[in-house]
């Protein structure tokens, strides 16, 4: 299920539903187990931690310090990915649930390491039920204070490993795109194949590294030009503008940058064969799964295909071994051939079918 499908939190508000009503009610949407929330007036910390489902084991997600326009948005922002994050860990068969962060950043910060250092003891008081990661706005020396007052993290300094999953995000996208290669091409190889990214970040651009090895041809856009630049001097790619990207002729189109991309605009048009990408959220609405399907454009589920990330942050919790994070991700071609296979036997498009699987794993 994708953010489009669910009423956000305002139109329920519209609806003359009060807050706590429209609050209930999204959460009876998404099935959720826990939310939680926690206000320390001495530190400024409003900070709410969405825990969607526990059955496979302790829920895991990240922490995201961003500043919102509202509290509702907060909210919804932390239901949404929490509900995400359990799709992604049982798909890939992790023995966690999933869960979501937000803190609802302050215009100043008087003290930032007391405010984290309450926001660890909100996480400590769950006894375990959530693992608390880095996400956007928050890093690495975050996660160390938090460490400071609470097991329940991962993401530091002190665990000896990587802390930015970005580059095991771009390898089960790689792995991903080998899978949708060989189901839908017949080609055992990426050599000599065309692909598009969209948005070379963190991610974009360790996906361009591992392709470019592979022999594949690039074309690429982003919105900051370092971005751009720095894989034109890495790897020799050709570069197009942000809204020039869905005209490019290619074998596959990797969406690795905002979400809702895959819209009635684009995928009407778009002259590729696979959409394969780490965005979140790809689909601004679930029908274009189903009119990519009758496009003949084999679309890989962005929750099943970027799980990297998580797979990894989860095993260096689990087992602080880089080894099975590493054979974890690789398994997510194995995972999308299945997807891949059922949607073709069941004539139904493959985040549908992506997302049974996963429910049958959840409830």
């Amino acid at each position: 299920m994708h953010q489009s499908i669910i009423e956000p939190i305002t139109t329920l508000r519209k609806k003359k539903h009060t807050a706590l009503d429209s609050l209930f009610r999204y959460a009876e949407i998404l099935r959720f187990g826990e939310f939680h929330v926690r206000f320390d007036p001495a530190t400024g910390l409003r900070a709410i931690i969405a825990i969607h489902n526990l059955k496979r084991g302790p829920a895991i997600g990240g922490c995201r310090f961003i500043h919102y326009p509202s509290v509702d948005s907060a909210i919804e922002d932390s239901l949404r990915l929490a509900y995400m994050m359990s799709f992604k860990a049982a798909i890939t068969n992790l023995a966690h649930g999933g869960a979501k962060a937000v803190l609802i950043k302050p215009k100043v910060i008087r003290d930032r390491r007391a405010y984290l250092e309450a926001y660890a003891d909100f996480v400590h008081e769950l006894g375990g039920r959530y693992i608390t990661a880095m996400d956007s706005g928050t890093t690495l020396e975050d996660m160390d204070i938090i460490s400071t007052r609470t097991p329940y993290v991962t993401c530091t300094s002190r665990s000896g490993f990587a802390h930015d999953p970005s580059p095991h995000t771009a390898h089960g996208v790689r792995r991903g795109i080998e899978a949708a290669v060989r189901f839908h091409l017949n080609k055992n190889s990426l050599e000599g194949l065309h692909v598009t990214i969209q948005g070379v970040g963190h991610v974009g651009y360790f996906l361009a590294k591992e392709l470019h090895e592979l022999g594949v041809r690039l074309t690429i856009c982003d919105v900051n030009p370092l971005n751009v630049q720095r894989c034109v001097d890495a790897f020799g790619v050709s570069v197009v503008e942000p809204d020039e990207i869905y005209a490019v002729k290619a074998d596959v189109f990797a969406p690795c940058a905002l979400g809702a991309t895959l819209n009635r605009q684009t995928v009407a048009h778009l002259p590729v064969s696979i959409v394969a990408g780490s965005a979140n959220n790809q689909l601004a609405h679930h029908r274009y799964g189903e009119l990519l399907r009758e496009r003949g454009i084999l679309y890989a589920p962005d929750f099943v295909i970027n799980a990297g990330g998580l797979i990894y942050v989860a095993a260096i919790y689990d087992h602080a071994d880089v080894m099975i994070a590493t054979e974890q991700v690789g398994n997510i071609y194995g995972i999308l051939m299945e997807i891949f296979m059922r949607a073709q036997q069941q004539g139904l498009p493959t985040h549908a079918v992506a997302e049974h699987m996963a429910r049958e794993k959840l409830y």
